[in-house]
């Protein structure tokens, strides 16, 4: 067991690293129309720059879960920081936007090292049931914070210095996350590790770039379009293909035997359906904030803080306890029900209610969620041999990733539908301003400044009443299917012992598998 100083000292190295992606995510949706202002990207080159931390993200995490299980967490998370570092640092002084494009990639590549091998390293360090899983609520918690931090620090930099210094800004971090990983972190890897299986590395990334790119894109242009029907069944081909290549191999990328585990399993699930409603309506507040009531990216960042600082306590100070007191089934269940009552409770929300009205969703919600989350997570850390938690974590968040996407696209299309149908124009709105204002609320808001203004007012009143009808409608499907998982999570979990640990690992298989 490791000194309590060396185990502390490893929670706060991985929190550091934790804080900086997400904030680096959020905060670019600000810098956007500064860099475009300086290096004038084409309309496609704005979504590349959006899009290409995500894709190369979510295309390899499965593989550093791989690598960091066989060369050590430590000695990829030491180069997934030196990376970022250098990388972000590109990306600040990028002179072109495809340069941009390829620096914000080769962040993702980056970022992918990050996750799986920080929370590998923290099981490593706390043997200790409670006290791993109030860690793993601290580290999901500083992860989720730092999206909501994102547009707070962004909006700062950008009020004082260029775009780029919202980049810059990870450089020092990483360096200095670099340097106590380097003094302080202990190596955690396979002791007899295997060869990385080449042909796996690009099966999986198709298997998990088909679907994402395909959601992603359904989401903005619905399903017509044939190259979404394409990239949905090249991923799905490539990802059957990967899940058979492993079952095949010696050394596999993936040990698919680690699915038959319900506590794995019926945790990466709920994982990945918990994201479904907690992304989509991350993203829905984002824009009835920002379009809706007009509040600046920096006042709509401090707004969303009290939930993501409620999913923290709720993850690191709440779930331990209540796991001794009432199981983990339950507890997940009981995060789930709580986040769905405060997705129901934003049903209340109008464009005329008071921000202190909205508070008590925002903690219901981010403390049931943030619950659920935080033992799920901790659940398929402990739940493998030590020296796969790496891929057992990254196979985690490749679901988190395509839940995610899921949401966006399943509720984002629930959203667009009832504004488009619920939308009320007045009589004399010229046709092209109409046609737009029918596609979305910020393009009904840019068509309604170019028309006369008692008419610009009615168009911009009615596309937000219609806007408030779709985040309704999207959120009632958030808290109707976050009640679905509440379920699932209680029935598949059921068995799951309260006290998981490594010492308990022979019999916990007995007792948690299929």
């Amino acid at each position: 067991m490791e000194s309590t100083d060396r185990r502390w000292a490893t929670l706060a190295t991985c929190l550091l690293i934790a804080a900086v992606p997400g904030i680096d995510l959020t905060a670019l949706n600000q810098a956007v129309p500064h860099l475009s202002a300086d290096l004038d990207p084409s309309a496609t080159q704005v979504l590349w720059i959006a899009d290409a931390y995500g894709f190369a993200l979510a295309g390899l995490l499965i593989t550093m879960g791989g690598v960091g299980d066989r060369i050590g967490h430590k000695k990829l998370l030491l180069t997934g920081t030196a990376l970022f570092a250098a990388a972000s640092a590109v990306t600040a002084y990028a002179p072109s936007a495809e340069l941009l494009i390829a620096a914000r990639a080769l962040l993702g590549v980056a970022g992918a090292t990050l996750m799986p091998s920080c929370l590998s390293l923290i099981h490593r360090a706390f043997t200790d049931a409670k006290e791993r899983t109030a860690a793993v609520g601290a580290f999901m918690g500083v992860a989720g914070l730092s999206v909501g931090l994102g547009p707070v620090v962004g909006g700062a930099l950008l009020d004082h210095f260029w775009w780029g210094s919202v980049f810059l800004i990870n450089v020092p971090v990483m360096i200095a996350a670099f340097a106590a990983g380097a003094l302080l972190l202990t190596e955690s890897r396979d002791p007899v590790p295997g060869r990385l299986d080449l042909l796996s590395v690009p099966l999986s990334a198709l298997g998990v770039l088909g679907p994402v790119y395909a959601l992603k894109e359904a989401a903005v242009h619905g399903l017509d379009e044939w190259r979404i029907h394409v990239c949905a069944v090249a991923g799905a081909l490539a990802m059957a293909a990967f899940l058979a290549r492993q079952t095949r191999l010696a050394e596999p990328l993936v040990d698919t035997a680690l699915f038959r585990r319900v506590a794995f399993s019926g945790s990466v699930v709920t994982n990945m359906f918990a994201m479904f409603a907690l992304v989509a309506q991350s993203l829905i507040f984002s824009l009835f904030f920002q379009l809706a009531l007009g509040w600046s990216p920096l006042k709509a960042g401090l707004a969303g803080l009290p939930g993501a600082a409620a999913a923290m306590v709720g993850g690191a100070l709440l779930a331990p306890p209540l796991i001794s007191a009432l199981g983990r089934a339950r507890v997940v269940a009981a995060g789930m029900l709580a986040g769905a009552g405060g997705y129901a409770y934003f049903l209340t929300v109008g464009l005329d209610t008071p921000y202190w009205m909205m508070l008590p969703a925002m903690m219901l919600s981010g403390t049931g969620v943030g619950m659920a989350l935080t033992v799920t997570g901790d659940t398929v850390l402990a739940s493998v041999p030590r020296d796969r938690t790496g891929a057992a974590s990254a196979i985690s968040e490749t679901g988190m990733e395509l839940g995610g996407a899921l949401g966006m696209a399943v509720l984002g299309s629930v959203l667009n539908a009832v504004y488009r149908n619920s939308l009320d124009l007045p009589e004399g709105v010229p046709a092209p301003a109409e046609s737009a204002a029918r596609d979305s609320l910020g393009a009904a808001l840019q068509a309604a400044a170019h028309l006369p203004g008692d008419l610009a007012a009615q168009v911009g009143a009615a596309a937000k009443d219609a806007f408030v009808d779709g985040m309704h409608a999207a959120l009632l499907g958030s808290a109707a299917f976050t009640v679905l998982v509440s379920v699932f999570a209680l029935i598949t979990l059921r068995k799951v012992p309260r006290v998981l640990s490594d010492a308990e690992g022979p019999e916990i298989e007995k007792v948690i598998s299929l």
